[in-house]
């Protein structure tokens, strides 16, 4: 254990947690959504986020984009991947919805059945992209880590004197570019006319079709939002790693899943609280002990809150989130 390596570079060491945590939240959202509108943990939603890193990969790879290019053609070469990115991730979450939730829901199927069918989506999205990935570009892409072009190069923006940080560029990007896409998302579900009608789905949602409210349209949006956001923290993950993988989303999808948990599933603030807290804790962990128990730390994580705080932090569901 090296406590000492954590207490000196504790400043350091939390803007790293907290960086980290900003991805976290970005997917934990698409879980807590969900289940805040149909009490269903869709356990595809890992994959959603997948498929935008190589939406990003992709849009990178099309138009050439590298770290050489001038400041004006890596906003713009950033911008498209982006939308790629969302537009990607939220098509697949519809396709998951319309194709896999929406024919149970009609039928009335009992939740474990909507569990289950959740794992099946997400084992045939990974499997069935890394074959495609194989085929087409070659065994590498199967089954290995894949670089992505690090068009934003890190450089160090400032620092702050007395104390060993450095704030760079890129983490500037992820923690506030992560933080505007949290605060304009629950405006958007606590102040808009639309996200008034996902929190009457959410609280009642046989009240909300007499009212007039269309459930599938509102879980349709509700699908598309989630899978957005995971767009973005695809881009973002990119921007702060620079690789892919076809199962990439299978651990960021646990941790996701662990922050939801933790800030309280069905609440979007939580699930910023959320996924800062297990960022730090991560982080922390890794300090500590080793990198290798950072995914450690999140089962634990996981396990401890489901034992003792199953509510999670806040424990307020969508449906009773205020205007």
């Amino acid at each position: 254990m090296d406590f000492d390596a954590l207490i000196n570079g504790l400043d350091r060491h939390t803007l790293d947690g907290i960086t980290r945590g900003s991805i976290y939240a970005l997917v934990a959202l698409g879980y807590t959504m969900v289940y805040g509108v149909m009490k269903l943990i869709n356990f595809a939603h890992s994959e959603v986020f997948m498929v935008g890193t190589w939406a990003t990969l992709g849009t990178y790879t099309l138009i050439g984009a590298s770290s050489g290019m001038g400041v004006g053609m890596i906003i713009g070469a950033t911008v498209l991947a982006l939308l790629a990115a969302m537009l990607a991730s939220a098509g697949t979450a519809l396709a998951v919805e319309r194709i896999a939730y929406r024919p149970l829901r009609k039928k009335g199927a009992p939740p474990l059945i909507f569990l289950i069918t959740g794992i099946g989506c997400s084992m045939v999205l990974v499997e069935t992209f890394g074959q495609v990935l194989k085929v087409f570009f070659g065994p590498p892409f199967g089954r290995v880590l894949v670089n992505v072009p690090a068009v934003l190069p890190t450089k160090v923006v400032f620092t702050i004197p007395g104390i060993d940080l450095a704030i760079t560029n890129t983490r500037i990007i992820i923690i506030f570019g992560a933080i505007a896409m949290m605060v304009a998302l629950d405006f958007f579900v606590n102040k808009s006319r639309l996200g008034r009608g996902v929190r009457a789905v959410a609280q009642d949602p046989d009240t909300a079709s007499l009212m007039g409210v269309n459930q599938d349209r509102v879980i349709m949006l509700v699908f598309v939002l989630g899978g957005a956001m995971a767009g973005v923290a695809a881009l973002l993950f990119t921007i702060q790693y620079d690789s892919t993988k076809f199962d990439i989303g299978f651990i960021i999808g646990v941790k996701a899943f662990t922050a939801a948990v933790l800030g309280g599933i069905g609440n979007l603030r939580g699930a910023l609280i959320g996924g800062l807290v297990l960022g730090v804790v991560e982080v922390y962990a890794s300090t500590v002990w080793d990198s290798s128990w950072a995914d450690v730390t999140a089962f634990v994580v996981l396990v401890l809150v489901l034992m003792f705080r199953p509510t999670g932090l806040l424990g307020e569901s969508l449906g009773k989130a205020r205007a």
